[in-house]
């Protein structure tokens, strides 16, 4: 089956998305990793399809795969490009639309300046709800990695998130510790870990291995998770500039039971046909 598609990024952080409204998308876990495969098909950290919603009061259902063929239940960055695609595709009119997702509804805004703002929901702070395996909520867990203890804030922004702080970003052990803390047992669905230099109280930069995809440019999620992890330890202010290897998020977040929400960029870079009976 012939299918068309755009590649996307979002502060570096790339996409193929395909439009499940027109026409149906069927796509295996297989044929996945090979549209992911950077070598061999067309390269990306995730797969996006737009479809039409299931949910009452929504405008699009969106469904995200992780370079790995896995299914996953958010990413910010790739929120931002939905908007700015179906606007492209002419599949709405509308500035701001509400989307479903595996946890929620989301609502991305167009802004008048071509950036997209999103609302990325109230981040759930109970290690129950992560899922985290952990006796009592606390704003710091000790974690036990390859016989080293670690110190993670605990969160999920729709997906989980383990998130760090370190002296300097650039000699964190992403590549290393990252895949051993993504596996961890205590986190029972895998979980991102983020990694994050706090610059002052208004700026922070971050790196974060995802789960499924490795490290990325840029994870939307994980620059939300990071900005609560931040508050919720008294170390930033509420509104943070977060600075990612591919470009920089603004991330605003009052507190706790409020929304996060987040504002970047979400460009195309090109568009084309592929036969996924072929991969």
């Amino acid at each position: 089956m012939s299918a068309p598609f755009t590649k996307m990024h979002g502060a570096g952080n790339d996409f193929v998305v395909f439009d499940g409204v027109t026409r149906p998308v069927v796509l295996t876990p297989e044929k996945i990793r090979r549209l992911a495969d950077r070598h061999f098909g067309i390269g990306c950290d995730q797969v996006l399809v737009v479809e039409r919603p299931t949910a009452s009061g929504a405008d699009f259902r969106y469904r995200i795969f992780n370079a790995d063929g896995g299914e996953v239940e958010q990413c910010g960055n790739g929120a931002r490009c939905f908007v700015c695609f179906v606007r492209d595709k002419r599949l709405t009119a509308k500035d701001e639309i509400a989307v479903e997702t595996i946890s929620g509804m989301i609502y991305p805004r167009l802004e008048p300046d071509g950036n997209v703002t999103v609302n990325m929901g109230v981040p759930r702070l109970d290690p129950a709800e992560v899922p985290f395996q952990a006796g009592m909520r606390e704003n710091v867990y000790d974690l036990e990695v390859n016989g080293r203890k670690v110190s993670v804030t605990v969160l999920s922004m729709g997906n989980p998130h383990a998130v760090q702080v370190v002296p300097e970003v650039d000699n964190a052990p992403v590549n290393t510790q990252g895949p051993l803390i993504e596996r961890h047992p205590r986190f029972p669905q895998r979980v991102n870990a983020g990694y994050m230099q706090v610059v002052d109280r208004g700026h922070i930069r971050l790196r974060v291995y995802e789960r499924g995809a490795g490290e990325t440019l840029a994870c939307g999620s994980g620059a939300c998770a990071a900005v609560v992890a931040g508050r919720q330890r008294g170390l930033l202010d509420d509104k943070v500039d977060v600075k990612l290897l591919g470009g920089t998020l603004r991330v605003s977040w009052a507190g706790e039971g409020q929304p996060v929400w987040m504002t970047g960029p979400a460009v195309t870079v090109f568009e084309g046909t592929i036969d996924l009976d072929r991969l």
